[in-house]
């Protein structure tokens, strides 16, 4: 045998438990020989990890069944056995090192490669381990079935793992664990994957890690993202940090030393540590400040961890917040204070920012090693699984969701859109008259509270008291606010209340009732119109009907009978128009009748089409598809492109276009796999300009202009120089073919004497 254990083969019942099976199959030994130092230290992680938390009977029970399932997936002639067991590991490793989820969800992980395939079932799941890992298990093979048929991002798809979280969150947080080793090892991956994975990295797990509190998954997705579609922006900063990184360690020790001395007199257990922002996170800074890097004052921050006793928490941290306002100056416009009412995805912390030395801004993070547990992990730090399960903040979440996503009438993008607005935003807490407390998004009005609290008492609201005042019901609320609602019996929803209703449930409910408002509306309108028609001896044919509205300019055949009923269009005058209309399409009829020609010569011409899931492929020559090159980033053969439909049609644009993230993060739902044809024709020609900088020397201008005119097949368009203190800066457009003759021209205009550096600026 080739195994070799080595280390861990000092522990009899490790080696008993886990390796006597696979060590009496050769077949095992030949499938795992390539990666066998990476298996075993995953294994042993695993291992370590089941024997703390159940019994050698079950442990071992799992591991007859991975091995075995393993095995018959190699009879059957699948060679990829070995990757999708590894895969299996790392993303369980993710579950226990980096969410803290339990053995329920690991063994749920670990178990669904062998039920998917057959090997293994639910029924036996639940059998064998228990309620809980055949929940989990059902689920991920739910919303499992989504993510075969998934183009860049799936709105189906969006929905199904959403409803499957009301039976079990832990689905959610496998998810999230699962999707961020395939973006750990997106590197391997061909472009149009990576992409595909980082649209919806930004567009659906970054918010959703975000809101479950898992802000360092978050983050290592948002960064991720960045660098597989702006990878220069990413190396770019990164290289920065790493620049600074002695600099600030030094900046660090020089903040902490003397607050060190303070805290250390007053007896309290504490850790120091610094933490650097994510590079995601700075390139926000960068792009909305329009600052450069060195400007960036607030990189990093400090953070506090006490060992804390669980009724001395508060205490001891406002305790070490005074002595930090004490020595640094604060900002009290920048105080956060989530320890008095955390938020609602569990997190609790005291944040202050201080003016530290050399009149430097410092981020101070205060909170006690249980608070940082869940800071880290998010919810899944205090989810209870044993006896009843207990109403936390993410069921009253997950059920606002699932109430928004389960009518079926409504338009799924419009719910996902609005639940998606809410996932980054502040929180405001306000009061009921009774005492009770609601937490909404900032921004949150009457009509918010009204919804929040009942759908009825929102359907009804004509306005409210406000800490005994009366207000509207667009009045937006504040923290603090005692609010009571004011109701009547003639009120009904209106269109206009979506205009400043800011949750997902107020605006979901309020276009659900609009749209059987509308639907009742309808109803009498199309009897009314039927039975004026019949009075008038007229019949009425469907088809001719839908074009007569189509003339008339109408989207949809509801907002044509909803005029009706509202007085918008008469009655009469809507039947005169009809007859008119059909004598003419009568006339026409006859007419092209006449000259027709035989049947016999019609040939059909073939139209192209293209579908969600498809990659389009940009060509010159390409028809029967309405797309267009976006300006903002002006993409040319040869660069990493993708598509995004508007309502002006497919625009295409660069992965690295500066609008990128916005339509990633945005309208996920709307990116489609793009790429340019195998080549470019002779004919095809575009427009760059290049940023130059270099030193104001003698002649370096008509060097340039020389190297360009020189190459072949580029044209220089125009030139733009401009001088100051013996520096030269200035734009340069030419014309070009592709990215190679872009590349290679960038690489000659470097060489020139006394440039310092050449861009592309679209």
């Amino acid at each position: 045998m080739n195994f070799i254990w080595t280390k861990i083969a000092k522990n009899k019942l490790f080696f008993r438990i886990f390796t006597c099976r696979i060590e009496a199959e050769e077949r095992m030994n030949d499938l795992f020989n390539n990666n066998k130092h990476e298996f075993f230290n995953l294994y042993k992680k695993l291992y370590l990890f089941l024997r703390t938390t159940w019994n050698i009977e079950k442990t071992n029970k799992l591991r007859r069944i991975i091995t075995d399932s393993i095995k018959q997936s190699f009879d059957d002639g699948d060679k990829n056995a070995q990757e999708q067991f590894i895969l299996s590991l790392k993303t369980v490793v993710i579950i226990i090192e980096e969410i803290g989820l339990k053995q329920s969800s690991v063994a749920a992980t670990l178990l669904f490669n062998p039920v998917y395939f057959n090997y293994y079932s639910v029924e036996n799941t639940k059998k064998d381990f228990g309620d809980d890992e055949a929940l989990i298990l059902d689920g991920l093979l739910r919303v499992n079935m989504f993510n075969d048929k998934k183009s860049a991002i799936e709105q189906e798809n969006y929905m199904k793992l959403m409803l499957s979280t009301a039976e079990d969150a832990r689905v959610v947080f496998i998810m999230i664990a699962q999707h961020l080793q395939k973006m750990r090892n997106a590197k391997s991956m061909d472009n149009a994957t990576r992409l595909s994975l980082s649209v919806e990295s930004t567009y659906l797990y970054a918010p959703l890690s975000h809101r479950l509190g898992l802000y360092t998954v978050k983050s290592e997705l948002e960064d991720l993202s960045l660098k597989y579609t702006d990878r220069d922006t990413y190396d770019y900063i990164a290289s920065k940090l790493n620049q600074t990184k002695r600099s600030r360690d030094s900046y660090i020790n020089e903040f902490v030393t003397p607050l060190k001395e303070r805290l250390d007199k007053t007896g309290l257990k504490y850790d120091i540590k610094g933490r650097t922002k994510s590079i995601h996170s700075i390139n926000n800074k960068l792009k909305k400040q329009k600052v450069e890097f060195e400007d960036i004052y607030d990189l990093f921050a400090i953070r506090i961890i006490l060992d804390s006793p669980l009724d001395l928490e508060k205490t001891q941290c406002w305790q070490v917040y005074s002595i930090v306002t004490d020595m640094y100056q604060p900002n009290p416009k920048r105080l956060k204070d989530w320890l008095s009412i955390p938020k609602s995805n569990g997190y609790e912390s005291l944040h202050i920012t201080v003016m530290g030395q050399h009149s430097k801004w410092v981020e101070v993070q205060i909170r006690t090693r249980r608070m940082d547990e869940i800071a880290e992990r998010g919810l899944a730090a205090h989810w209870k699984y044993k006896g009843i399960k207990e109403e936390t903040s993410l069921d009253s979440w997950v059920s606002n969701l699932r109430e928004s996503l389960e009518s079926d009438d409504l338009n799924l993008q419009e719910v996902l859109g609005d639940f998606k607005l809410n996932l980054y935003n502040e929180e405001i807490f306000v009061f009921t008259p009774k005492g009770d407390l609601f937490k909404l998004p900032k921004g949150a009005t009457i009509l918010d509270f009204a919804f929040a609290i009942h759908s009825k008492l929102g359907s009804t609201c004509v306005s409210g008291r406000v800490n005994g005042k009366n207000v509207p019901i667009k009045y937006e609320l504040k923290s603090g606010d005692q609010v009571e609602i004011n109701t009547s019996a003639h009120q009904s929803p209106k269109q206009d209340w979506l205009n400043f209703v800011v949750t997902s449930k107020a605006k979901t409910k309020i276009r659900q009732l609009l749209k059987e408002e509308a639907g009742k509306q309808v109803d009498i309108a199309k009897e009314t119109l039927s039975r004026r028609m019949k009075n008038r001896k007229i019949d009425l044919d469907e088809a001719t009907l839908s074009q007569f509205i189509k003339k008339l300019r109408y989207k949809t055949v509801t907002d044509f009978f909803i005029d009706i009923a509202t007085g918008k269009l008469e009655v009469n005058w809507v039947i005169d128009h009809y007859i008119e209309f059909e004598n003419k399409e009568k006339e026409s009829e006859h007419r092209d009748f006449s000259i027709a020609s035989s049947a016999e010569n019609f040939v059909l011409q073939p139209t192209e089409t293209i579908q969600s899931s498809d990659e389009l492929i940009i060509d010159q020559n390409l028809t029967g598809i309405d797309y267009k090159l976006a300006k903002c980033c002006n993409p040319i053969f040869g660069d990493e492109i993708f598509g995004f439909v508007s309502s002006q049609g497919i625009k295409i644009h660069r992965i690295n276009c500066p609008n990128a993230e916005n339509m990633f993060s945005r309208f996920g739902y709307r990116i489609l796999k793009a790429r340019w044809s195998g080549k470019t024709t002779g004919s095809s020609s575009y427009t760059i300009v290049l940023r130059v900088i270099g030193n104001d020397q003698i002649n370096i201008v008509s060097n340039l202009i020389s190297i360009i005119s020189k190459e072949d097949g580029i044209q220089l368009r125009n030139i733009n120089i401009d001088s100051n203190d013996g520096l030269f800066q200035g734009n340069i457009s030419v014309i070009l073919a592709n990215t190679s003759m872009l590349e290679q021209l960038i690489k000659k205009l470097r060489a020139v004497k006394g440039v310092k550096s050449v861009s592309r600026l679209n």
